[in-house]
């Protein structure tokens, strides 16, 4: 077909305006063109994409925040995904046994990132399932703690930093994990995720649990936390040849042996390690069905 162009006759002329105007896509030179996005950015986009999903389309949130390294990591993830402010409260299910080291930290950053915190005490041991082994137990506390914060507050969804890669039973999550009305899990129930397409219903009185770095690693984690010179509780790093790679009660977390001081040398470690990273948690090694039984529970 022939076009006519501005020095045709009849009215196959154009408007000025689109005279001026180039029907041929503007070619930047290279030098104008943002760098392409390496593997923290998408990331980093992957993650904010599933915080504002979740905040778009459930009713009542709240961040699980556990004062670890992921859940830190998390935080200011929905700092970046809300322009500096976290739009939803902070809950920490407080067992009174973390290390003193930990309730520092939520002192000064709950305040330094201007966070909603609501802090919520478990449960006595008493309270908890009796025939579950004594690590497993006293973990157990936190998922009655979170029973008593979901009934409290009303949440409908619930965003928690756990990741596939941690442990066996956590790899069979979804990016939202449906919950039943007492919080229990069902792994055999398990909607399909394809093409980030999520789901986000709840029955009335239940809720959903959003697991915006379920895709990370713990290298992942780290080097992120590096890049953006996110704060860290300094019992990550090692002192006396020891340092924690996960943080839970004082009672039942132990350090592994360890001499990196940096993260650079958390980095080389891990590079070369095959230790677990829960390797230091009690209940990682209690009987092996202890951990899928607080996960179907309503553990974190």
């Amino acid at each position: 077909m022939h076009l006519l162009n501005n020095e045709s006759g009849g009215h196959g002329l154009r408007p000025a305006a689109l005279r001026e105007a180039s029907s041929a896509p503007r070619i930047l030179p290279r030098e104008t063109l943002p760098p392409p996005m390496d593997h923290l950015d998408k990331l980093e986009a992957q993650s904010i994409y599933i915080l504002r999903e979740a905040f778009a389309r459930l009713k009542k949130l709240a961040l699980l925040w556990s004062l670890g390294k992921d859940s830190n990591v998390m935080i200011w993830l929905a700092r970046k995904a809300f322009f500096g402010g976290v739009p939803f409260p902070a809950l920490h299910v407080d067992t009174g046994k973390k290390f003193p080291e930990m309730y520092a930290f939520r002192d000064r950053f709950s305040k330094e990132w201007d966070l909603d915190l609501k802090v919520e005490l478990c449960p006595p041991i008493d309270a908890v399932d009796p025939t579950l082994p004594p690590a497993a137990r006293s973990a157990a506390r936190k998922t009655e703690g979170l029973k008593w914060a979901l009934t409290k507050y009303g949440f409908d969804g619930l965003i928690a930093g756990i990741r596939r890669d941690e442990e066996a039973t956590r790899a069979k999550e979804r990016v939202f994990s449906p919950r039943g009305q007492e919080g229990g899990w069902d792994v055999r129930d398990q909607p399909p995720e394809f093409w980030d397409q999520f789901n986000a219903s709840v029955p009335q009185g239940a809720h959903v649990r959003v697991h915006p770095i379920l895709h990370w690693t713990e290298a992942d984690i780290w080097a992120y936390t590096k890049r953006e010179n996110i704060p860290i509780i300094p019992l990550y790093l090692a002192k006396d040849g020891k340092r924690y790679r996960s943080l839970g009660d004082q009672d039942i977390t132990n350090p592994v042996a360890s001499t990196a001081s940096s993260i650079d040398e958390i980095l080389t470690e891990l590079d070369g390690t095959k230790v677990p990273e829960r390797a230091g948690r009690a209940l990682d090694h209690e009987t092996e069905d202890a951990f899928e039984r607080l996960r179907v529970a309503g553990y974190l």
